[in-house]
């Protein structure tokens, strides 16, 4: 293997050598690089397009497809197809259950806090791998077109992304292959690529306006000294140029007084008048008409009707406009650029609202779907060190984090962080009338806390005893310019706190960080792999204890024959337990849940309506 000299002052690259800018995105995805002649540049391999759908596709014999190709599937296969992953990145089922109609495929419902996960053909995937399916593709393809191996990358995410969600794009880039350098936030990306805050001297506040086929988001960012701070950000995930494409359809569908049931259920009909809409849309950037027809279906729209038909959406993000900027504290004067990204901004009529809403002419001169990719080819090109003109700050070598149960390493801190920062997360306890919390941390870039290195230990006493899952521990880090960090853990419903201090750098050698690093990118599938059983594993042991708690408690409220069941699923996910691979665990799990759920239903009933009588049960 070539060895990889790193700038342990940097955490960075030292010799020039490809790193590639990577736009993972909801609807589309792309990859940049930086080319011979210093200029950012998108990839387009074999001429496939420089877009990649971000869409994944089940085959019956377990062939994966991803892209363009994926994307026919769509209609053809669509609880074997894949799309929108993004939107699940670091999400639990909680916060989507309110979506789970908008998705074809089958999103696990397990009723916890627990990370999604998506059952296709018997087996689970969570939006990691997924994710990681279409990184990979995006690798093959640089890898084909650059005649060169690809292994570092800069990856981009919404600027509201939070911790989870960014370290579920961190590891699905190491499940790619991927040395992930940075996590950079798409406007600060789409800035730099209009040249905006490379530039240390200046000060600039700018808006960047990001509408995409299905998310719409907008950011207040500050620059000063080349750093970028997101002083605000609003928006709506499910807002974007897909919703236009609906209005139109939904136009004709009226115009030609068809019955909107029965467009839907001839899935065929439906996608050739989605298709047909995109088309329109496109159109009127340089024709005010459009009259054609698909069977007995007349596809008639002008110009203005379409901007009639849309308006409603665009006002939504105009709305959003004007909230992040009360977030921010900032009028419309203050605003010194306007950025528009995604390929939704190409409409006139949004370009024009946007404009009029700043009071200034916007920022369109790089092609929208392109821009976040070319931003974070420039970023990877900083972190590479070849523009010595910039200067790059003090980052954090190794990653730093704590041990989770399973002896898994929960990064709080990743690699690659400028410093001074400050990152935290919260957990909770894992056993009814748990009063102490041991906390372990650890420096390092594996997945096992045992292959990584502790730096601390101790112990947070006197958390008031309550059931599992009620104490809400905050454990923050604190790293400083001069490398000290501090470990504070504070259990909020008490304010019981208990803190620590150390130096990760201490006793460590260049080398041996040089080493860390290298072993990471070699077992990143395996670690990943690992991670994955084992989280399964948690889960499962923690369904048990669930269950087991619940049938003591409320066991007479069930009759011997479902108690008689709940006891063979439970023994039968303990012995998958002792030596079942992740899926099959996964699976027992699931069937425990939809066997249980109906008890716990039950009960719910039961004590709501002994309660409206002024009676209680346990």
């Amino acid at each position: 293997m070539a060895k990889v000299s790193i700038n342990l002052a940097t955490g960075s690259i030292q010799k020039e050598e490809l790193i590639v800018g990577i736009d993972l995105g909801t609807t589309n995805s792309l990859v940049a690089f930086i080319n011979p002649d210093k200029n950012p540049q998108v990839i387009n391999d074999t001429g496939k397009g420089v877009l990649v759908p971000s869409i994944v596709h089940f085959g019956q014999t377990g062939e994966v497809t991803v892209g363009n190709e994926a994307k026919n599937y769509l209609i053809t296969d669509p609880q074997n197809t894949i799309f929108s992953v993004k939107r699940l990145l670091g999400r639990s089922y909680k916060d989507i259950e309110n979506y789970k109609d908008f998705f074809s495929y089958k999103v696990i419902d397990d009723d916890s806090e627990s990370l999604v996960k998506i059952n296709v053909g018997g087996k689970f995937y969570t939006p990691i791998e997924l994710s990681g399916l279409i990184l990979k593709e995006l690798k093959a393809r640089a890898e084909h077109a650059l005649k060169t191996p690809v292994n570092r990358a800069v990856i981009t995410v919404p600027a509201y992304f939070n911790d989870s969600q960014r370290q579920a794009t961190r590891d699905a880039g190491k499940l790619a292959g991927l040395d992930v350098l940075r996590i950079v936030n798409e406007p600060t990306a789409a800035s730099l690529a209009y040249g905006i805050g490379l530039n240390p001297e200046e000060t600039k506040t700018i808006a960047v306006y990001d509408l995409g086929g299905g998310t719409f988001d907008v950011s207040i960012l500050q620059i000063q000294n080349g750093i970028f701070e997101v002083l605000s950000t609003n928006g709506d995930t499910f807002l974007g140029g897909d919703d236009f494409d609906r209005a139109i359809v939904d136009y004709w569908i009226e115009q030609n007084r068809l019955n909107k049931a029965d467009i839907i259920a001839n899935n065929e009909l439906a996608q050739q008048l989605r298709l047909k809409a995109e088309e329109a849309k496109k159109a009127f950037a340089h024709q005010s008409l459009v009259n054609e027809k698909i069977g007995d279906v007349w596809c008639t729209l002008d110009r203005s009707t379409f901007e009639q038909l849309i308006l409603p959406k665009v006002q939504q993000t105009i709305t959003a406009c004007e909230n992040a900027l009360k977030d921010a504290k900032l009028t419309i004067d203050q605003i010194d650029e306007v950025v528009m990204v995604g390929g939704s901004t190409r409409t006139a009529l949004v370009k024009k609202m946007v404009a009029d809403f700043f009071k200034r002419p916007v920022h369109d001169e790089v092609n929208p779907d392109e821009v976040v990719a070319l931003g974070a080819a420039i970023q990877a090109d900083i972190l590479a060190g070849n523009r010595k003109d910039i200067l790059l700050l003090d980052v954090t070598p190794l990653s730093l984090g704590i041990e989770t149960m399973g002896g898994l390493m929960d990064v709080i801190i990743p690699r690659n962080s400028k410093i001074p920062t400050k990152a935290g997360r919260q957990y909770t306890t894992s056993k009814d009338g748990q009063v102490n919390m041991k906390i372990a941390v650890y420096q390092g870039e594996r997945d096992l806390i045992k292959e990584n290195r502790k730096l601390a230990e101790f112990e947070l006493k006197g958390i008031p005893s309550m059931p599992a899952g009620f104490p809400k521990v905050d454990i923050n880090f604190l790293l400083n310019a001069d490398g000290i960090l501090k470990i504070q853990a504070v259990e909020l419903r008490s304010g019981v706190k208990q803190e620590v201090e150390v130096k990760p750098t201490y006793g460590i050698t260049d080398d041996q960080v040089e080493q860390m690093l290298m072993d990471s990118i070699t077992h990143a599938k395996d670690d990943v792999n690992q991670r994955m059983l084992i989280e399964a594993r948690t889960e499962g042991e923690q369904m048990v204890y669930t269950v087991e708690r619940f049938v003591q408690k409320n066991g007479s409220h069930l009759s011997p024959d479902e108690l008689a069941a709940t006891n063979n699923y439970i023994e039968s996910l303990k012995a998958t337990l002792a030596n079942g691979e992740k899926d099959a665990i996964l699976k027992k799990i699931d069937e425990v849940n939809e066997f249980t759920r109906p008890f716990a239903e039950r009960l719910m009933d039961h004590a709501i309506s002994h309660a409206m009588k002024g009676k209680s049960i346990e």
